[in-house]
């Protein structure tokens, strides 16, 4: 599920920038972020052949979160519609970094595979959180753009409910740093949760608006 859900919202964002011609309103930091993520979660993709498809999706993933990157920071019109100034959180100081440290401290086995591995589920835990920041600054949320982050959400939120489901029936299922980072993942979304219920709900499935702060609202 979570592979296709991956897929899924990799490729609503760049039908998002394809579509809009413009990269307002998306986090480049969060992209870069879900690029190191895939990067750091399949390097296997090198030493490890499971099957043509699962290589397949791998490449997939990879090229997708780098072209997106890609298109931000180096191609017209979606260089020049990117607002860095809205999308300041310092993710190497306050994402990277401390992912990095955790993924050493506390990790299945202590190897390179492993740690790198443990670094990209902690990371793509607070992966979304650029994005929220710069939703809460533009105020409006255009409608592609919240599906998008609603969908990056709502998988995690299921995944929750798997989890239940197998520690009750499976009698030594146990992923306590999956199972952490998940919870965390979650956390993050509630607040947008709520605000986009509010907006499809009572508005009719207008644009969603969330409480924008006195520097970058509009």
């Amino acid at each position: 599920m979570s592979s296709y859900a991956a897929l899924r919202n990799s490729h609503n964002d760049r039908l998002r920038l394809q579509a809009s011609r413009s990269a307002e309103g998306i986090s480049l930091k969060t992209q870069e972020l879900y690029a190191l993520v895939f990067i750091t979660r399949y390097l296997d993709l090198f030493t490890n052949h499971i099957s043509m498809y699962n290589t397949i999706m791998k490449v997939i993933y990879l090229t997708l979160s780098i072209g997106i990157c890609y298109y931000i920071r180096m191609k017209e019109p979606w260089k020049s519609s990117y607002k860095p100034e809205e999308d300041s959180f310092l993710h190497w100081k306050f994402a990277v970094a401390p992912c990095v440290v955790l993924a050493c401290v506390i990790n299945a086995e202590f190897s390179i595979m492993e740690i790198l591995w443990t670094f990209s589920i902690y990371l793509e835990a607070i992966a979304i959180l650029p994005q929220l920041i710069v939703l809460q600054r533009y105020g409006a949320v255009e409608n592609l753009t919240s599906h998008y982050v609603f969908a990056l959400g709502a998988y995690r939120a299921l995944y929750l409910l798997n989890w239940i489901y197998r520690y009750s029936t499976e009698q030594y299922y146990s992923q306590k740093i999956v199972w952490f980072a998940g919870i965390v993942q979650t956390a993050l979304y509630c607040d947008f949760f709520y605000y986009y219920a509010k907006s499809k709900w009572s508005k009719g499935g207008g644009p969603m608006r969330l409480p924008s702060d006195s520097a970058g609202g509009k």
